[in-house]
């Protein structure tokens, strides 16, 4: 596989992972396609190992955060769509679920999902770092011209918004 197209799949796979509750999770009818077995069944087998799958680990969306996802993700909510509620499956959740489906491309698809929360929780840290740059950038400056100190100004204020409480899902 080229690298091209894996970072394509990988971009792909980071757009199913969404933020409820605060946490990056991935919903069951993703992880049903992508692991190639119907909702119905991963939830079936989700359902006979219970023990493995805490609170934690596993959460039904409420309606609220159902219609929420709907919006963003453009599903159908007509005849043909869901009769129940969506689980959501936290970094932890997804890794069980290699436990209980146990097929080749159950495996290969749990590693490619792994990467992507370990990619998605390094952008923290990158932002971190581009912070520390703009710091010394304006260091380097100095205060001589006021024009360029008003736009780290402006981009540490971008950074710096805290995300809106409840309304924030997906990236």
């Amino acid at each position: 596989m080229t690298t091209r197209r894996r970072v394509a799949g990988l971009d792909r796979l980071a757009q199913m992972v969404h933020v409820v509750r605060t946490q990056r999770v991935m919903l069951d009818g993703d992880l049903g396609r992508l692991y190639g077995v119907p909702t119905k069944v991963l939830v079936q087998a989700v359902k006979r190992n219970a023990e493995r799958f805490p609170a934690d680990f596993m959460f039904r969306l409420t309606e609220a955060e159902a219609a929420r996802l709907r919006s963003q993700i453009v599903t159908s909510n007509t005849r043909g769509g869901r009769r129940y509620l969506p689980y959501a499956f936290t970094e932890q959740g997804v890794a069980m679920l290699s436990s209980v489906l146990r097929s080749l491309r159950a495996i290969q698809v749990n590693i490619e999902i792994m990467r992507i929360f370990v990619r998605l929780r390094r952008l923290p840290t990158t932002q971190a770092a581009v912070v520390q740059r703009l710091d010394r950038l304006e260091q380097k400056l100095g205060r001589h011209d006021q024009e360029i100190a008003a736009v780290f100004d402006a981009m540490r204020l971008l950074m710096a918004l805290p995300p809106s409480a409840g309304k924030r899902i997906g990236f």
